[in-house]
């Protein structure tokens, strides 16, 4: 699936839900499911690690629809082919 194919469903399922939500609140579903991720990793549950990047990546799809911002696009042009600070591919930043 490409990037803009995962966007176009997460349209399709839930513009409405969003739109009717917000950015605010859709953004406070993000960081909670950030938490979530978080705490995934503390407990080395994989599992649930795989699921809560799903969740994560969702609601980051869903900001990106309610502001009409092209995933793929833009992360294109912020990440063409090398590291954005310095310029390598691979990144030779040291933090």
């Amino acid at each position: 699936m490409q990037i803009s194919e995962f966007q176009r469903l997460m349209r399709d399922l839930y513009s409405e839900n969003d739109k009717r939500r917000g950015p605010a609140a859709t953004t406070l579903w993000l960081v909670e499911e950030v938490g979530e991720l978080a705490e995934s990793i503390r407990r080395d549950d994989r599992e649930n690690l795989r699921e809560e990047l799903a969740d994560c990546f969702a609601w980051i799809g869903a900001l990106a629809n309610l502001y009409d911002i092209d995933l793929e696009e833009v992360f294109c042009e912020k990440y063409p082919d090398s590291c954005p600070t310095c310029g390598m591919k691979p990144c030779i930043c040291t933090d």
